[in-house]
């Protein structure tokens, strides 16, 4: 069945079930493989994407829940606070494998953009649900709270 979405501002139409996880549209139909598959159950979030500016997993939702809405990729994160977060997370020297970077950032990206000046409990309650299995949460934090900074334009 074809099915028209919206992806990183482009309209595309994909021919797919429309109970297969958005997921595996992105990457398998759509070619966009920065957003990663972790567990399947949306318990790690690897595979975090946004739907209409909120983060969600992507593993677990069907396609059919996304038509209509605007889907981002890390692909697609061009915003201010996106290259924020990109220009922190080097700075920080965040990753080391990299699994989970991109949802990891794709998460951040929907607190920043709503909260200006993160705390700690913020930045711990909105990234609980992205694991890091190489634990290199304290960068992560300090890469929120500067890339928060960097999109006030206040740099680091």
């Amino acid at each position: 069945m074809a099915l028209d979405l919206e992806v990183n501002g482009k309209r595309v139409s994909v021919d797919a079930d429309a109970a297969t996880p958005l997921l595996w549209v992105l990457r398998d139909d759509l070619k966009l493989t920065g957003t990663k598959f972790g567990c399947g159950a949306a318990q790690c979030g690897a595979c975090t994407v946004h739907v209409d500016g909120e983060a969600v997993r992507s593993c677990v939702l069907p396609i059919a829940a996304a038509v209509g809405r605007k889907v981002t990729t890390i692909e697609g994160l061009s915003s201010a606070v996106g290259k924020a977060l990109s220009q922190a997370w080097i700075e920080e020297d965040v990753p080391q494998c990299g699994w989970c970077q991109t949802g990891q950032i794709m998460s951040a990206a929907v607190l920043v953009a709503e909260k200006a000046t993160p705390s700690d409990a913020d930045i711990d309650a909105c990234m609980s649900g992205n694991v890091c299995r190489c634990a290199t949460y304290v960068r992560i934090r300090r890469a929120i709270h500067s890339a928060a900074a960097i999109a006030k334009g206040g740099g680091r």
